[in-house]
């Protein structure tokens, strides 16, 4: 079943293949077998070569159900940035804040908040004191993400360590409704929805009516692995060049040890090539071009995914029982 016939296809054949026993799936039993023993786990979705070759809803919503995928959603914004620079709407990854959304820039900011550019967004390498972690829940309650982000002190040179921080990719998604005049909503819709036919509903706005770059967009698991192809293929959807780029390591994780390009995490944890989009509570998106392979996990946003918990559980997941299959079938 190919992931990008039209949406009505695409569920009434995986409505079908739901009703068959897993024995007519019987590659993927072991993973699905896994799968279900973590309480965790709601969704596993298997593509190769553009075909969902297994799929399940192992609890929770059906596999057309947009769900949150948390910080996923860091993955899409990256898309859109490849893409705004394709169509001229940017400079490219080394204009500055002032280059391109100066009014976005808060009066009061250090002095250098204006020099941050769009490289340093992408990669969480700012420099400024982190929106994320404990420092989270006060920036949300703030009566402007924009501001409150860029009003932090520097704790590191721009362009230096990886600062894991929501509150940059909420910036670089203000400056893309900035240069474009579109919302990052219709911009997700438009650019990416459309083209692969996934489903985009409205998603959690800041007090100045922005959406939120960087965390609570929703993705059905279908459109999960539809955007994942979109990556790994031609698709006329995000340019080659902006692939490249953004899955070539940039700077490194200090939580997982894996690189991290634009909006991606790479690592070998298979013994190959492999680039996976990861978002709080174990929301999942890994690509492995050597293998034409893109697989998808949801998983209770509620509940943390630590890389030595239950992310490293679906690494080992996906290495363990999918690629290894994969790899004996091939």
């Amino acid at each position: 079943m190919s992931i990008f016939t039209t949406r009505r296809a695409v569920l009434a054949g995986l409505a079908a293949s739901a009703a068959m026993p897993l024995a007519a799936q019987a590659s993927f039993t072991a993973a699905f077998d896994r799968a279900r023993a973590l309480d965790q786990l709601r969704a596993l979705v298997i593509a190769q070569d553009g075909e969902v070759v297994a799929a399940e809803a192992v609890r929770g919503p059906s596999l057309e159900t947009p769900v949150n995928v948390k910080s996923v959603s860091k993955s899409v914004v990256s898309a859109l940035t490849g893409i705004a620079i394709a169509r001229g709407e940017l400079l490219g990854v080394e204009a500055t804040l002032d280059d391109v959304a100066p009014n976005l820039v808060p009066q009061g900011a250090e002095d250098g908040v204006g020099d941050i550019t769009i490289e340093n967004l992408l990669t969480m390498r700012a420099g400024l004191e982190r929106t994320s972690g404990g420092n989270y829940g006060a920036w949300v309650q703030s009566g402007n993400w924009v501001t409150d982000a860029l009003s932090r002190p520097f704790v590191a040179e721009p362009g230096g360590q990886m600062l894991y921080s929501t509150g940059s990719t909420h910036v670089l998604g203000a400056v893309l409704a900035e240069v474009s005049g579109q919302s990052l909503l219709e911009l997700a819709r438009r650019r990416i929805g459309d083209p692969l036919d996934i489903e985009i509903p409205p998603w959690t706005r800041d007090p100045q009516g922005r959406y939120m770059g960087g965390n609570n967009m929703a993705l059905s698991p279908l459109g999960m692995i539809r955007f994942g192809e979109a990556w790994r293929t031609d698709l006329g959807v995000v340019p080659r060049d902006w692939v490249e780029a953004a899955w070539s390591p940039h700077t490194r994780s200090r939580f997982s040890g894996d690189g991290y390009g634009y909006g991606w995490f790479l690592s070998e944890f298979t013994g190959r090539d492999a680039v996976y989009a990861r978002g709080y509570g174990g929301q999942m998106i890994w690509v492995i071009p050597s293998l034409r392979l893109t697989v998808a996990v949801t998983s209770d946003p509620d509940r943390p995914a630590r890389s030595r918990g239950y992310a490293g559980d679906l690494h080992r997941l996906v290495a363990e029982t999918v690629v290894r299959e994969v790899r004996r079938a091939g």
